[in-house]
């Protein structure tokens, strides 16, 4: 369901809003005026009559304007919150999100947790399978396919990393399209990287919180260069 789709996807930008981004600085969006050179003589010396004093003073730098993350976050999950109660009063169906965990890592329970609150928070239907770091690939496989054929299961997650005797990549493309919330399958990928044609389903939901952000408090993006520090499949 499409409907169900879009809400999540934007529970995942307002989740990522509310994850260690409480606050980013948008000075470096805004070019900084440059600095007044120095009185010079010819030969390129500071005459000597000058002081301090007579020096021209600096132009004031624009104040940095910070962005609060955490209530945008709020007003994010406060939105879906209420479209969500719409499409239950509308169709009786909630948005179903299913969490895989496999293994006992800390940060990984640590995300899983955030992620369940967030989606208690907006009333979806939440799922979750936890599995021990044991568990063989054709478990984890057997369990994504039991999720894909779940019709009350609108959007799935795998918690990443998976235990080194897994093949992440093999488990990632199990997931069906319709249902990849983190924007890992092929075709949602082709969609993002492609010029036009149709949007992607999903899109990785750090980047997108970053961005989703930026549009709140009207930054410019268009022409604007990003430095991105570290690349993974989650962060897009």
């Amino acid at each position: 369901m499409s409907e169900a789709r879009t809400l999540m996807m934007g529970v995942a930008a307002g989740a990522a809003a509310a994850v260690g981004l409480h606050s980013i600085v948008a000075a470096s969006m805004r070019r900084e005026p440059e600095e007044p050179q120095s009185p010079r003589s010819p030969n390129g010396a500071i005459p000597k009559e000058t002081t301090l004093e007579t020096l021209p003073a600096a132009a004031p730098r624009p104040e940095a304007e910070k962005i609060d993350g955490k209530a945008i976050a709020a007003t994010i999950r406060a939105e879906i919150k209420r479209d969500v109660a719409s499409m239950i009063a509308a169709h009786g169906v909630a948005p179903g999100l299913a969490v895989v965990i496999v293994g006992e890592r800390p940060d990984s329970a640590t995300y899983v947790r955030m992620k369940k609150k967030a989606a208690a928070e907006v009333g979806f239907h939440s799922v979750s399978i936890e599995m021990p770091a044991t568990a063989s690939e054709t478990e984890i496989l057997d369990a994504v396919c039991r999720l894909n054929a779940d019709a009350a299961v609108h959007g799935i997650l795998v918690q990443l990393p998976l235990p080194d005797h897994v093949d992440e990549a093999r488990v990632l493309s199990t997931i069906a399209a319709t249902k990849d919330a983190d924007g890992f399958a092929d075709a949602n990928v082709a969609r993002l990287n492609r010029a036009g044609g149709p949007p992607p389903l999903a899109m990785p939901c750090t980047p997108a919180g970053c961005v989703e952000l930026l549009q709140r408090y009207d930054v410019p993006l268009a022409g604007k260069r990003a430095v991105v520090l570290g690349r993974s499949n989650v962060v897009g």
